[in-house]
């Protein structure tokens, strides 16, 4: 008589489903990651701020002494001063952008997309510290600049405008910094194209001189640029209660209508280079 045995399959046990992070908690801990890098990397808090402060200090005051010290009604100084901010934002993002390089290519990337969150919460932690810097060095910046000399006069509802259109520049920038350094190979690459993108149309913007005193031409290109707007935002905030610079754009009388108006164009701005950020990370992330 022969024994046939059969054996049985054994299947092993399906493995635990993955348990998804708390969208906080896992913003949280990506911000504070990117915080750990940047305070321990200077070379991304320290070189950006010092064009701008250079500019607050020490080359605006030699241009009020050179071409007179009142533009508009306004001290300037404090006209420059408040421009270098325009200058100061986008290299200070900007500069946060190579950190995303080094994670892409020889840092913790492949290891934050292999955990259990939405891809997006890397490019919004890394925003938040980008705004944490650029807010720290905008208070370095202003500091210096009335120090120095400059003359500031705002009230509650005007800083209001100055924040949030500082704030609201900030993450456009930062979204413009992702989208460069997820589609730009290399560092040298991003940081050849860094000045196109940072400084060229902050010239333009009415940053030294008011736009009329261009020629038609650039004018016209001046009121298309956001930069433009964001210039005669922040100065209408902290230094032109006339909305001087915003009627250069609009020729309105109401400064709050025009501040609106420009602000609304600042918030198309932020939330365009936003999503285009999130949706080229999250193209690169699977390439």
């Amino acid at each position: 008589m022969t024994l046939t045995t059969t054996a049985v399959p054994v299947t092993a046990p399906p493995p635990p489903p993955r348990r998804a992070t708390p969208r906080a908690t896992a913003l949280f801990t990506l911000a504070a990651r990117r915080l750990a890098l940047t305070v321990r990397t200077p070379r991304e808090i320290i070189p950006p701020v010092m064009t701008p402060v250079l500019f607050a200090v020490v080359i605006a005051p030699a241009l009020a002494d050179t071409l007179g010290n009142a533009l508009n009604g306004m001290d300037y100084m404090t006209f420059v001063a408040v421009s270098t901010i325009g200058l100061l934002v986008p290299l200070s993002c900007l500069q946060a952008g190579l950190g995303v390089i080094v994670d892409r290519h020889s840092g913790a990337r492949r290891d934050l997309l292999a955990a259990p969150v939405p891809r997006s919460l890397a490019v919004f932690g890394n925003l938040g510290v980008a705004l944490f810097v650029s807010a720290a060095q905008l208070v370095v910046l202003l500091g210096c600049s009335w120090l120095r000399g400059a003359e500031f006069d705002s009230n509650a509802t005007r800083a209001a405008w100055f924040i949030g259109t500082a704030t609201l520049f900030a993450i456009a920038m930062y979204g413009v910094a992702e989208i460069m350094a997820n589609t730009i190979p290399t560092q040298e690459e991003y940081i050849g194209a860094l000045p196109a993108v940072a400084i060229v149309p902050w010239f333009f913007a009415g940053s030294l001189f008011p736009i009329d005193a261009l020629p038609a031409g650039l004018t016209a290109l001046s009121k298309a640029l956001p930069i433009t707007h964001v210039l005669a935002l922040l100065r209408y905030g902290l230094v032109d209660p006339n909305g001087t610079g915003l009627y250069d754009i609009w020729g309105m009388d109401n400064a709050t209508s025009m501040a609106a108006l420009s602000f609304g164009i600042v918030t198309v701005f932020a939330v365009a280079m936003s999503a285009v950020a999130v949706k080229v990370f999250t193209r690169a992330a699977v390439q």
